[in-house]
Formats: structure tokens, sequence, C-alpha cells
């Protein structure tokens, strides 16, 4: 159970944290940084010397879309430079991991939301099986198969 007087700090280290969980069990090295500079973490692919940063983005639950709608998760995607995106969904310890490239495809809205349902999406919607190939879990385990990683995020042949 998540307390509900978590502050935004809270929720925002718990993400990163979990994060960083979730890339060591894959053998995916990360570092969070202490400056608010828009890059939470940066990343070392094994036998990699290049560092790749990342952004974490982390929402305590879903809520009903627009405020009444079917359940639903949005992520604002950064405008600063950065090479990865982390949505994280604490209530289900469910993190999704963008090439940010990846993200701005599929952003919504002005100021620019990732944002998708749960179920019962309405027509042209994105729901979140969709999504699947984005967990952290299978984005780690391409950039571990293939360890040089493309401008757009995905490794190399």
């Amino acid at each position: 159970m998540i307390s509900q007087s978590l502050g935004t700090s809270h929720i925002g280290a718990a993400g990163e944290l979990l994060v960083q969980y979730q890339l060591l069990k894959h053998g995916i090295d990360s570092a969070r940084l202490a400056t608010d500079s828009g890059v939470d973490l940066v990343m070392y692919l094994p036998g990699d010397r290049e560092a790749f940063t990342v952004q974490v983005k982390t929402k305590l639950r879903p809520v009903p879309a627009g405020g009444k709608g079917k359940p639903s998760l949005n992520w604002p995607v950064p405008v600063k430079d950065v090479q990865w995106l982390a949505c994280v969904d604490m209530s289900r310890d469910a993190v999704w991991l963008f090439a940010i490239e990846q993200a701005r495809k599929y952003q919504r809205q002005t100021p620019p939301l990732l944002y998708w349902y749960l179920d019962g999406a309405p027509a042209n919607a994105l729901r979140e099986e969709q999504m699947a190939e984005y967990r952290l879990e299978v984005v780690a385990a391409r950039l571990l198969a293939n360890r040089r990683i493309g401008r757009e995020g995905w490794p190399m042949a």
C-alpha cells in the first residue's frame, strides 16, 4: 500500500530508485544525479564507456482520463536534451523505458504528454497493451543483446 501523504519529491525519488533497481536486476548500472538539471539518472551498459542520460517521470497511480473517464496514465515528455525517458506507475511497480525519439513519436497534446489508457480506450487512443515493447525488462533485454545503442535509442547491428 502506498502512503497517501507522499509528496512529489518522495514520489519522484521512489520512481528513480525503482528504475535503478529494475535496471540493476538486468545487469545495467545507473547512478542518480544530485543536481536538478532535468537528468535524473545516467545508465551504463556493460562494457560500454558511454553514459546515457535518463529522465524519470513517476505517477503514483492511474487516474480517470479527464477526471471522470477510463483509467489512464500520463507523463510529460521532456523538452530538454535527454536520451531516454523512464515512465513509472508506482502503484504497480511498472516501468516503461523510451528512447526520447520514441516518446516524442507517441506524445499528444500541448504541452507534450505521453499517455495511454489501461483499458476501455476510445477509438484511436493508445492502450497500455500497445506499449508492451517499451516495458523496461523488454528494452533492457534488447539493449543487452546488442550493446551498441544507435541515435534512435535502439541497438545497432
